[in-house]
């Protein structure tokens, strides 16, 4: 059993709630910039930590007015947008909690997340989103109350109290200490029921305050992010709240096809992406160039920038590798950091494990990936590479005030500031998952003598093949996931004789890459799936991935499906993870088929 305890680095304030750390930021610099809103003509406007506030106070009598009361659960449907973290703060203010639903869920996930966590109101965005509501309005009498943002309500509200006096807000917006609920997040039910996470103030007051110490070189005044990715994941969601208590700008821009466009003007200084948006970037770069007729100088200025990094850790930078690294700077690396923004220094990643090659490619670009490693159940970040300790292929050490152990089994186990109340309505489940004060994560992975740690994959994930054979899926799909061609893939397996896989296509890069390999880019998607071009394609990128495991463990045939998995289909959940106990049931048939020829030999298997 091995263990890395990191001590906080700040003394706790247990009568402190999320609210405080919007005061402490008024008070610090209420003039200086903390959101930058869109003004309508591609550009941004500023709005100051005071400004802010004041709406924040503003809502928060309009909330107080309608009658919300301490404790009161309020639901929300809403993208990634300004009014978000507006809505959270004024709903902190008014003492009660906020219950973030997925803007894409069906509404069986909105009628399990309201009913389940008791919900009286509902905040929505759009009109479809009410519609969503409404199909099951009549199964939650509790909700009496739905506001929408592109209706006005907002400014209804905040217009609305008036006759709502200061003590009675600072009654309200004061009275949750530490120890109280803050929200109610819900897992994304990827292995069966949602469960609703009890998160604490604590757990963001002290996660948030140990945090900004240890990254102060990212998050500070005068920084700046531009969220992207839905802030109901507690993801975005602390680094929002972090956000504030540190001055950082924050611009919001949901539509990802105005992404590069938005990072052009807004020019932040660090991102928060998955690591799937970091492969569209490679990706994109990768068949544009060969698209231009320089897909050789793309990829050899992507070995040199891979090698330049590896260099950079062993301490010595050849000569010659010097000078190819400064002629592709030039080339190719300067036009991409400028395409980012041109600002761009720092990246943090989280939710699924990134490639080590993407870490070196980036890195040589100046564009430093911190990957880090939690789930809900930790408010977010457990782990997290720093700019003073960061290691490529890590999850980083342990952040501040959190303590990460390995169990003898290799489960990965946490205790500190950032873990849970317990799950909401669920005492049984709560106590499935707590050993001696200690979180049980569910995922495998190890620590090195430095403390930084390694996930290897799921728990309850690990394939154990017929010859005994125990194989952790993700170790072979993430590879395999890098490639343009590939949207996503599914090891399967279990008490099977050899390992196999299920791919779909990336449906947006497919047209691109068969464009460049001089094939018809409107081919459909039941064409391309049994394209020998394709399944070559594949089959490379499964033989690189098998390079990394041992015979046993590598992928002996697979299957490429003419269709996506995607959250509409019930395949992929709102954060975009595979659902690997629904997919392997809805395509049991495609599974079996891949052992009816049980030689052993590596092949595709066409299906369309």
């Amino acid at each position: 059993m091995r263990e890395s305890i990191v001590p906080a680095l700040v003394p706790a304030e247990p009568e402190w709630n999320v609210t405080d750390l919007l005061l402490h930021r008024v008070h610090s610099t209420p003039d200086e910039p903390l959101f930058a809103l869109p003004d309508g003509a591609g550009g941004w406007s500023d709005l100051s930590a005071r400004a802010f506030h004041a709406r924040v106070v503003a809502l928060a009598k309009g909330l107080i007015a309608a009658g919300i009361r301490p404790g009161d659960k309020i639901g929300i449907m809403c993208s990634s947008r300004f009014e978000w973290t507006l809505i959270d703060f004024a709903v902190w203010f008014s003492g009660a909690v906020l219950v973030p639903i997925y803007e894409t869920s069906s509404p069986a996930q909105i009628r399990f997340n309201l009913h389940d966590s008791g919900a009286t109101r509902l905040i929505v965005e759009t009109a479809e989103h009410f519609t969503r509501f409404d199909e099951i309005a009549d199964e939650l009498p509790a909700v009496t109350t739905v506001w929408q943002l592109q209706r006005g309500d907002l400014d209804t509200l905040s217009a609305s109290g008036s006759a709502v006096s200061d003590e009675v807000l600072e009654q309200r917006r004061s009275a949750a200490s530490g120890s109280d609920l803050a929200t109610l997040i819900y897992t994304s039910g990827s292995t069966g029921v949602p469960k609703g996470c009890i998160l604490t103030h604590a757990n963001f007051v002290e996660l948030t305050r140990n945090a900004a110490v240890a990254m102060k070189d990212v998050v500070a005044p005068g920084t700046s992010t531009l969220l992207f990715i839905t802030i109901a994941h507690v993801f975005a969601r602390f680094i929002s709240v972090l956000g504030v208590y540190t001055g950082v700008k924050v611009g919001h821009q949901a539509d990802t096809r105005q992404l590069l466009p938005s990072l052009g003007s807004f020019r932040p200084t660090f991102l928060l992406a998955v690591p799937r948006v970091f492969e569209k970037v490679y990706n994109s770069a990768e068949q544009k160039a060969e698209a231009g007729g320089k897909g050789r100088i793309f990829r050899a200025a992507a070995e040199t920038a891979v090698a330049h990094s590896k260099a950079l850790d062993a301490g010595v930078i050849p000569l010659g590798l010097r000078l190819r690294f400064a002629l592709f700077d030039r080339l190719v690396y300067g036009k991409l950091r400028a395409a980012m923004g041109g600002r761009v220094r720092y990246a943090v990643s989280g939710s699924a494990p990134l490639g080590p090659r993407l870490g070196h490619f980036f890195r040589s670009l100046d564009i430093r990936i911190l990957e880090g490693y939690g789930l809900t159940e930790t408010t977010a970040p457990a782990t997290v590479n720093l700019p003073d300790r960061f290691t490529i292929g890590t999850v980083g050490p342990a952040l501040p005030g959190v303590a990460i152990r390995i169990a003898d089994d290799g489960e990965v186990l946490v205790r500190g500031v950032d873990v849970f109340a317990g799950y909401w309505n669920n005492p049984a489940a709560t106590a499935e998952v707590f050993e001696d004060g200690w979180f049980r994560t569910g995922d495998i992975g190890a620590l090195d003598d430095a403390g930084y740690l390694t996930i290897t994959g799921r728990k309850k994930e690990i394939l154990v093949t017929a010859g005994g054979k125990n194989v952790a899926p993700a170790g072979l799909e993430d590879p395999i996931r890098s490639n343009p061609l590939v949207g996503q893939v599914v090891v399967v397996g279990d008490q099977k004789p050899f390992i196999a896989a299920l791919i779909t296509l990336d449906a947006e890069m497919l047209p691109v890459w068969l464009h460049n390999n001089g094939e018809d880019a409107a081919m459909p998607l039941t064409r391309a799936a049994e394209h020998p071009k394709i399944l070559a394609e594949i089959q490379r990128a499964i033989d690189a991935a098998n390079e990394r495991v041992s015979r046993a463990e590598s992928i002996r045939k697979f299957v490429v499906l003419p269709t996506e998995f995607t959250e509409a289909s019930g395949h992929l959940t709102p954060k975009l993870s595979i659902k690997r106990n629904v997919i392997t049931k809805d395509f049991a048939a495609q599974i079996d088929s891949m052992y009816l020829d049980t030689r052993d030999r590596t092949q595709g298997v066409s299906l369309a």
